[in-house]
């Protein structure tokens, strides 16, 4: 293949058992299944997420290194100048590069920027300049179909319809130029607060016995109040989880509608060769350890995502008749495919060649300074709080497809999946020697860091904002 176009779709807080490749009840995802199953389209059911929120796992993304190397998201904020990213890769080889992002965790404040040479950040603050006034009447005009109706509410309204029709005019644009492109585009939909179109709401109206109205206010005020919640236990009736996971169904739906038509778009352009990724940054918790949204633990719920490549041939496996079926994946492994693919430069890239190799083991990993500031809230509410259950310290975990060990400073557990309550440790006690050392050896050689120091975030206040809004936890 010789320098193909790329687009890489990253959707928000999408955990891979509410989407129909994941074998969900539930088909929220026909167009990922239908891209899977095009020619040249194939979906791996095991891909992990190097972290469990949005900055260390597009750190991990936008580098090809793991969350402990390059350190953002784990005790730091921003990655380090040292440090070369996918776009400046690609760049540096004569691509053109793109990135559409409604969060502030990838912007410039983080360094995720880097090496795009067109970098869009949408917000409240931003929307009308990085968008343009033609883009915004097109969503007002579809404000019932693709938003939250007829409100003032900026929290009720996403992005993902007016970024589609950006990523469109920037796709007409790369047509007559022949130059190869990088477009990444990072949809933030699903992330809470889950707060749908109506119609996605009312298509899974018959599972909850509530109106739409009355569950997208639940839906609102489980995003005001998620915190509260875990801190003093106080969840939902069974008609409120079965609400809640529908609203969070009909914004990975909505999405999945969206990124159809983004592939079908690029499909209909004369564009040459290109592949098309679309995956997620991490999942989310729905009461699993107590808990709600993306924090702390490394299960599966907030790690196992949904991962379609379309257009990227001779991946091992291809021939041998399943969809990536049981085969680990990690999205340091695609990003370094595609550039060993278009003969970039991989040196530093700590993913394999799904070509020419097969994972055993998967990485994910979470930092203690985000962790430390959600338990120190839930004590605040609840001095009664037990966070002895959890660890404070930095986390790190190897995964293999019947297990799982996590270790950090404080104490390791062995969990025999799926079960991920109990430790195992005692019943696999080989096992968990032999991971340990695994373990050991990967913080030694690519685990370690790759710069001395934290490093802060320049966030503006309107990025804080726009966190505060999305529920993280601002000083």
């Amino acid at each position: 293949m010789e320098r193909p176009n790329v687009v890489w779709v990253t959707l928000e807080s999408t955990r891979a058992d509410h989407t129909t490749p994941g074998g969900y009840e539930r088909d929220t995802t026909p167009n990922l299944q239908r891209i899977a199953e095009a020619p040249r389209g194939r979906s791996f059911d095991s891909c992990i997420a190097h972290g469990v929120w949005t900055l260390a796992s597009s750190a991990s993304i936008l580098t090809g290194t793991y969350p402990s190397h390059h350190d953002a998201g784990m005790e730091s904020d921003a990655i380090p100048a040292g440090i070369e990213t996918i776009p400046e890769r690609l760049s540096a080889a004569g691509y053109h590069t793109a990135c559409l992002s409604p969060n502030s965790h990838l912007s410039s404040a983080t360094g995720l920027d880097r090496g795009f040479a067109e970098f869009d950040w949408f917000s409240a603050d931003t929307l009308l300049e990085t968008a343009g006034p033609r883009a915004i009447l097109k969503y007002l005009l579809h404000v019932r179909k693709h938003g939250g109706g007829l409100t003032t509410d900026t929290a009720k309204h996403g992005t993902g319809y007016v970024m589609t029709d950006v990523a469109k005019r920037r796709l007409r644009t790369w047509e007559s130029t022949g130059e190869p492109f990088f477009l990444y585009a990072h949809y933030g939909g699903p992330h809470h607060p889950y707060h749908p179109p109506r119609r996605f709401v009312e298509r899974y109206a018959a599972d909850f016995g509530m109106s739409a109205d009355e569950a997208r206010e639940l839906g609102m005020d489980h995003h005001a109040t998620f915190h509260e919640r875990i801190a003093q236990g106080r969840f939902y009736t069974d008609d409120e989880w079965a609400a809640l996971r529908a609203l969070y169904d009909g914004e990975i739906a909505h999405a999945d509608e969206l990124v159809g038509g983004l592939f079908d778009y690029v499909q209909e352009l004369d564009l040459g060769e290109t592949v098309f990724v679309v995956t997620a940054d991490h999942g989310e918790l729905f009461g699993e350890h107590g808990l709600l949204a993306h924090m702390i633990v490394v299960d599966d719920a907030v790690t196992h995502v949904p991962l379609v490549v379309h257009g990227l041939d001779g991946l091992k496996g291809d021939d041998a008749g399943g969809p990536g079926a049981g085969e680990l994946v990690q999205h340091a492994d695609v990003i370094r495919t595609i550039l060993e693919a278009a003969g970039t430069r991989t040196e530093g890239l700590q993913g394999i060649d799904l070509r020419e190799e097969r994972r055993e083991r998967a990485i994910v990993q979470r930092g203690a300074k985000r962790c430390l500031k959600n338990l120190d809230r839930f004590l605040e509410i609840d001095p009664d709080f037990d966070d002895a259950r959890f660890h404070r310290a930095a986390l790190s975990a190897i995964r293999t497809e019947r297990f799982r060990y996590q270790r950090s400073e404080e104490r390791s557990e062995l969990f025999r999946l799926p079960d991920e309550e109990h430790d195992r440790s005692t019943s696999y006690p080989e096992v968990v020697e032999r991971l340990d050392g695994e373990l050991e050896r990967f913080l030694e050689t690519d685990g370690r860091p790759a710069a001395d120091g934290g490093r802060e975030g320049e966030f503006t206040d309107a990025m804080e904002r726009q966190l505060a809004d999305l529920g993280y936890l601002v000083d």
